[in-house]
């Protein structure tokens, strides 16, 4: 990593999207990143993590995005240039501070990366496309579509904030993230006074989102998006290539790397409309793309991956100017998993009347299928092994999350009767166990404790109800690649779980070795009879962790 701090103007290195990112941020000059693990994001911080003392930034994992953010806008709130990152569920963590701090907008340019997960390599709750969220909080969105342009874009996007006074979102998706590229430098703002105190100047105009002053700043969001607006239209991050065709595609992110390479293989010269700026869309582009005499168009095909957002502004805006124009979308692209080039492939030659025949990529021979499993030596087969000699499984339900353990579903240990979102198997307990009189067991890992998990577990205190939690303390933030949380021994003053636990006011609580296993059968089958939530801290390291 430390090419990205030490490769000067000039030179070329290759790159993954999220070092791309970190390149773009330091040669911005950015002074404070926050962020809360999580894939396809994860590499941002890790990456952050090793180089920020070089580079003279300051850098935290926090406890979970929301907080993240929080931080990132109080050093913004300072002037410091800030940029904060997360997954694709993350940012609905985040969507309390999101909201209001566009309303109040930027004293130091902000920049955060919320990178999507289409197929689901690592989000097991659902294929979310944050595109939505531009929408609904009003934030200027970039697309990038590789480590280049992900290098490039951060720096247009602190550049808009900085402009604007107003916080800018950077859409990636996994093979965003995850593609490596040859990406050209430029120098990077490397300062020993980068680390720098910032200062709070008292605004309350500008800081305190209260009625009447909150819609009056409503109305500064949209003058200020009418004028970023106008800005992207200029932009070059919004390009065009030939107008020799009748047909014609729009396209944005890493499914335009799709479309130029399926149109090579079918050699092709379609025009094309490459949107770098999702939100707010350059209109006044899209309309002279499309609007005759300019353009000869008569067919239009949106390629994007999952739900329709440029598909029905597109024919919105064909009505406008171009009503005969065909807009096809959804009816050649699936709007279920990620695409990829043969999807793209297909659809343009059936978008062009031209046959195309998929050339076969599976084996004759298939290799047997396999459920992913815990690792050898993982302490959580110490949990199951225990789990399985001390109760009858059928009659028990069990709770599960987001982490290492939401492996527990798979067969053969079929330990996991629901799963939602990081810290919800304490909330979901609750409300089952005040329906129900059945026995039941949550699970709940350390970093997902410190995450969300404490809520919940004061709401099942002060209201109540008894189920069994156990926190599955490995010691690590083992699923997106080892980072610290506030209990890691790895951690300076790491913070006790068990002293929080009994903190919340639950009063059955031990922590344990799952190793000895005699003593933690006989305290799951002890706590599971109690009349009040119960807590078993199994702490035993992760096996992949160097002690």
């Amino acid at each position: 990593m430390e090419e990205l701090l030490l490769n000067k103007s000039g030179g070329k290195i290759i790159l993954l999207g999220n070092e791309a990112i970190v390149r773009g941020a330091l040669e911005s000059g950015v002074q404070f990143v926050s962020t809360y693990p999580g894939t396809p994001s994860s590499e941002i911080g890790n990456t952050f993590f090793r180089i920020a003392p070089k580079a003279g930034v300051y850098f935290e994992f926090s406890t979970n995005e929301k907080v993240a953010l929080e931080a990132a806008i109080g050093a913004s709130f300072c002037g410091l240039r800030t940029l904060m990152a997360m997954k694709n569920f993350g940012t609905n963590v985040a969507l309390d501070a999101l909201l209001p701090f566009v309303y109040t907008g930027t004293r130091g340019p902000t920049v955060i990366i919320s990178a999507d997960d289409p197929s689901c390599h690592s989000s097991a709750q659902s294929e979310e496309n944050t595109r939505g969220i531009s929408y609904l909080a009003h934030i200027p969105t970039l697309e990038p579509a590789d480590p280049q342009e992900c290098k490039d874009f951060v720096k247009l996007a602190f550049q808009i904030s900085e402009r604007f006074k107003i916080p800018v979102m950077i859409r990636t998706t996994t093979r965003v993230a995850h593609q490596r590229g040859i990406v050209a430098l430029n120098n990077p703002k490397i300062l020993k006074s980068r680390i720098q105190k910032g200062r709070f100047v008292k605004d309350y105009k500008k800081f305190v989102t209260l009625p009447p002053r909150v819609m009056e700043m409503k109305t500064e969001l949209l003058e200020k998006l009418e004028q970023i607006g106008d800005f992207a239209e200029k932009s070059h991050i919004n390009k065009q290539s030939s107008r020799k065709s009748n047909y014609g595609i729009i396209t944005s992110g890493i499914s335009y790397l799709y479309v130029m390479e399926a149109l090579k293989q079918l050699n092709l010269d379609l025009s094309v409309l490459k949107l770098g700026s999702f939100y707010p869309l350059p209109e006044k582009k899209i309309k002279k793309f499309i609007n005759p005499p300019a353009s000869k168009l008569k067919k239009i095909l949106v390629v994007e991956e999952l739900e329709p957002f440029l598909e029905k502004e597109i024919k919105i805006l064909a009505k406008e100017v171009n009503c005969k124009l065909e807009v096809i979308g959804k009816e050649l692209i699936p709007e279920v998993n990620e695409l990829n080039p043969a999807i793209v492939t297909s659809a343009i030659a059936k978008f062009v009347n031209k046959k195309y025949k998929i050339r076969p990529t599976r084996l004759k021979l298939q290799p047997p299928k396999r459920f992913p499993q815990l690792c050898p030596g993982c302490p959580y087969w110490l949990v199951i092994s225990a789990l399985k000699k001390a109760v009858d499984t059928k009659n028990v339900i069990f709770g599960g999350e987001i982490g290492c353990y939401m492996l527990f579903g798979n067969p053969p240990v079929n330990l996991q009767d629901y799963l939602s979102c990081m810290g919800s198997s304490v909330g979901i307990a609750h409300g089952i166990k005040k329906s129900t009189g059945q026995k039941l067991i949550a699970f709940v890992g350390d970093s997902s404790f410190f995450h969300s998990g404490i809520p919940p577990l004061i709401n099942t205190v002060f209201n109540k109800s008894n189920p069994l939690i156990i926190i599955l303390n490995n010691e690590t933030t083992a699923m997106t690649g080892h980072q610290p949380h506030p209990g890691a021994p790895a951690t300076p003053n790491g913070i006790n779980i068990e002293n929080i636990v009994r903190g919340c006011g639950v009063k059955y609580v031990k922590t344990l070795d799952p190793v000895k296993q005699t003593e933690f059968i006989q305290t799951i089958k002890e706590f599971l009879e109690k009349p009040e939530v119960s807590v078993i801290i199994s702490k035993r390291p992760c096996i992949q962790i160097k002690k």
